[in-house]
């Protein structure tokens, strides 16, 4: 592990690590392309004893090349003297700042960019539903002429090194892959073409920078992604261009967002395939890029000469002293990213702020001890209430936090249960670690007026989650039951071979799916559309792939469950009155409902009330825990 920590070197320069950080969009600048506050703030965060190497997010090389409104900027006069601002924060860390630089082509966003995507032709991007123009000649030379723009504006703000995006389906990848470009001029016969002048610009204006060949070791999309064939001359032509090193991840923007995106639920080893395909293809070093942040896997991936250096992008949002740890040998207090996407993707894709489940401090400034400590009882040790307590504790209050199950976690113990979401517990763990050892923790124990009394503190957060909703369906008591939350936490066992669950959302998609995989026959109805409602699209679009190859589950939306009966159940889909067959086991995952306000007399022995998390409104683990570390803000 140590030999990570030494300094390595990768063409003229001299690296403190093998880390690096990728370009990660985080959706903090200004829509006019002007850094903010809290893009420098990030930047330092994830700088300071951070990754040898530090990715700034992607710039598009020309505004016809956006992927979002709030992506950072370099083409505008400005621009120069914005960029400096995050290479001098970088800096002050003594840490090597890069530019990344892209055009999304056909994975353009119209409304970022001010209009229709172009790509070398005519082509459709799922992802985005956009069917994107064929470039003209025109366009092309704006494009390079944007590459040789920006390298001079990498040259002028201090960059240390340049990355040029040939991969994940964006415009490089687009005119390498014969599926997608079908031109007839020279771009056409020559796919290289456009690689080769784009290298051309970048090296012509910027000669004195080393730069980084970004690609997709496979775009995992066998109907458009490029292929081994296409891609292979690209590595030769970037080494007699002079790159220093490759960085390999993995999908393309547009035809495989889980794999672009490193979902959580993906098998590992295509990605193990693909790094030893690309080390046969370049004596050049490696960066692997894709859920690395497990030291067993990252340690492994250099043991068997997979890669020469490593990318973590996700685990230091989740844990920005993630090295520091590691190189202390305390592996144990890393909070550990689950690679679910809700708090950073989803959120982009929403159009806010990137951000983290785990870690609502990414980017903003550290909490200051408070001048007023103050006693304070903490009911219910779900997410909500373990981040009131923690960041509480952390500004100097003294903090009881009183959970009436046996352990902490609240409904955070039951989401890691979910196909795919195993990652998710060991950040958990971490953070019932961090808050056992920084507050007064009382298990089994609920907030009643007798423990107000004993304790008496100046503020009493409720943070006692959501309950199950339980819908009013004829017949419903005469069944056997159970409620989502009861199925997670293994309280009932499920009877088969037939089971009704009821609500297919979130929790009720996650449960059609793990008892299809055990070879149930389940059908999950939905009131109304869509399935898997509040779920992260590619999180969703994974689950519902998988089901839709489950001939043993079906999903009934727009379906309305009437009556149950000992030999049948009366639906209602889309206005049509239906009967099916009788289940063994109907699991209720109907939503859920804030848990009742405290009691009159919790009330009368506290001063000062504040309600969080799921006890304030249901929403999820990213509300929940930042809902925590705002309130310890405000006192």
């Amino acid at each position: 592990m140590q030999r990570m920590f030494h300094p390595y070197k990768i063409g003229n320069l001299e690296l403190v690590n093998r880390f690096v950080f990728p370009p990660v969009k985080t959706g903090y600048g200004s829509p006019q392309g002007e850094t903010t506050p809290r893009q420098l703030e990030f930047y330092r965060q994830i700088s300071h004893n951070g990754p040898a190497i530090v990715i700034l997010e992607p710039v598009a090389v020309t505004p016809g090349g956006r992927e979002h409104p709030k992506q950072i900027c370099v083409h505008l006069p400005g621009s120069v003297a914005e960029l400096k601002k995050i290479v001098d924060v970088i800096h002050a860390q003594n840490r090597l700042a890069c530019l990344h630089l892209n055009h999304a082509g056909a994975a353009t966003n119209p409304k970022a960019a001010g209009g229709p995507p172009k790509a070398p032709s005519t082509v459709t991007c799922p992802a985005t539903g956009q069917q994107a123009e064929a470039m003209s000649q025109k366009d092309i030379d704006t494009v390079l002429a944007g590459y040789g723009s920006a390298a001079e504006k990498a040259v002028a703000a201090g960059f240390d090194l340049i990355e040029i995006q040939a991969g994940h389906g964006y415009l490089i990848s687009q005119f390498l892959n014969q599926k997608i470009n079908s031109r007839s001029d020279r771009y056409g016969q020559d796919r290289l073409a456009f690689a080769r002048e784009v290298f051309a610009a970048i090296r012509k204006a910027a000669s004195t920078l080393p730069w980084i060949l970004r690609i997709s070791g496979s775009e995992m999309s066998p109907e458009f992604g490029i292929s081994p064939d296409d891609l292979k001359p690209v590595f030769a032509l970037a080494e007699k261009a002079g790159a220093c090193a490759i960085h390999v991840g993995m999908g393309s923007s547009c035809f495989s967002p889980p794999w672009y995106f490193h979902h959580a639920g993906l098998p590992e080893k295509p990605q193990a395939d693909a790094l030893a395909w690309v080390r046969t293809q370049t004596a050049l070093p490696i960066i692997a890029a894709g859920r690395m942040g497990r030291k067993e896997r990252m340690l492994k991936t250099m043991q068997e000469g997979l890669a020469d250096m490593i990318a973590l992008g996700r685990p230091l949002l989740a844990d920005p002293g993630l090295l520091t740890k590691w190189q202390a040998e305390q592996s144990e207090q890393v909070m550990y990213c689950g690679y679910c996407l809700q708090g950073c993707l989803h959120r982009l894709k929403n159009g806010q702020p990137l951000g983290c489940n785990l870690n609502p401090e990414l980017g903003l400034a550290e909490l200051t001890p408070t001048n007023n400590p103050l006693k304070v009882l903490v009911a219910g040790g779900g997410p909500a209430g373990m981040s009131a307590a923690l960041y509480l504790s952390r500004r100097g209050h003294r903090v009881t936090l009183a959970e009436k199950q046996a352990q902490l976690g609240g409904q955070f113990n039951l989401t890691w249960q979910a196909p795919g979401k195993e990652k998710m517990k060991d950040g958990l763990h971490t953070m019932q670690q961090e808050v056992a050892a920084a507050v007064d923790v009382l298990t089994g124990q609920s907030v009643d007026a007798a423990l107000v009394k004993k304790i008496r503190p100046d503020l009493l957060v409720w943070a006692t989650g959501a309950v199950q909703n339980i819908p009013v369906i004829d017949g419903l008591e005469s069944q056997y039951t159970m409620t989502a939350v009861e199925y997670f936490r293994g309280d009932q066992q499920v009877k088969g071979p037939r089971v009704l669950v009821i609500g297919a959302g979130r929790a009720g998609l996650e449960i059609a799916e793990k008892l299809g995989e055990e070879g149930l026959e389940v059908v999950a109805t939905k009131r109304t559309d869509p399935i898997g409602s509040f779920m992260e699209m590619i999180t969703r679009n994974l689950v519902l792939k998988k089901i839709d190859g489950m001939s043993n589950v079906t999903l009934m939306p727009h379906t309305t469950v009437k009556k149950l009966s000992a030999d049948s159940v009366a639906v209602e889909q889309d206005g049509e009155a239906k009967t099916l067959d009788a289940f063994q086991t109907v699991i209720l995952a109907s939503g859920m409902n804030s848990a009742a306000a405290p009691p009159e007399d919790v009330k009368a022995g506290v001063s000062k009330l504040e309600i969080i998390g799921d006890a304030a409104q249901v929403q999820d683990i990213f509300s929940a825990v930042h809902a925590g570390y705002d309130l310890a803000g405000r006192y």
